[in-house]
């Protein structure tokens, strides 16, 4: 799906491994993906607002400031990390299961759920019990923990308060309970169909904007074993 360039609302993003294999297995993979991601959104002008790297995928928020970009971004980091995976670790082929999975969000009423829900990967996986005990998060970064430098607060974020410590604090006044389990669904949903994420109006509205109907979930049986013609 191309968006529009006139169309700069957020992007929720996510990228499974093929077969769930790991992707990740040392900090130096970690930091690998982190300095091609950092490269490819000053490249493209992607403002990066929340990521977290999984074992197995990788979560991010964004917002570009064109149609393709985030395309191309994704295609500059895979062009550089799978090649780096493959000669490091013996492997071949692609370390991805196809086409990232994206949905357009609406900011004013979904963006912080999306952020919380990409910063409590780990929490949810019991991997940390705080989601500030997991380094390969934004989460140090926009609870005013640690600076992440290619991360960018979005204009939302930067209302939370009027000095830094306030919006800090605001954030992490956020993360004080669990996710409600609705909005993980329609999170998850919305990438799986490529559904915007947000109200009727919002997704009538990119409907207009790109001409076209975006996502929903297909209706009819579905096909022998999810893969049609199989």
């Amino acid at each position: 799906m191309i968006i529009s360039p006139l169309i700069r609302w957020p992007n929720s993003l996510c990228h499974y491994s093929h077969s769930r294999e790991p992707i990740f297995f040392e900090a130096q993979d970690y930091a690998t993906y982190a300095y091609w991601l950092s490269e490819g959104a000053q490249k493209y002008d992607v403002a990066i607002h929340a990521f977290v790297f999984m074992t197995n995928h990788i979560h991010l928020l964004v917002t570009p400031e064109g149609g393709i970009q985030i395309s191309r971004l994704m295609q500059f980091i895979g062009r550089r990390y799978v090649p780096y995976l493959n000669h490091k670790y013996g492997r071949s082929g692609s370390a991805w299961e196809g086409r990232y999975k994206a949905s357009l969000v609406q900011d004013e009423a979904y963006l912080f759920t999306v952020m919380r829900y990409i910063e409590l990967n780990p929490v949810r996986a019991a991997m940390v019990v705080r989601p500030g005990q997991y380094r390969w998060s934004s989460f140090c970064h926009n609870a005013g923990i640690r600076e992440v430098s290619f991360l960018r607060f979005h204009s939302l974020y930067e209302k939370l308060g009027k000095t830094r410590e306030d919006r800090h604090r605001a954030y992490c006044d956020m993360f004080g309970g669990t996710m409600d389990e609705a909005d993980i669904k329609l999170i998850r949903e919305s990438w799986q169909s490529g559904t915007p994420l947000g109200n009727d109006w919002f997704k009538e509205r990119v409907q207009q904007r790109l001409q076209c109907k975006v996502g929903y979930a297909r209706r009819g049986r579905p096909a022998k074993n999810g893969v049609k013609g199989l």
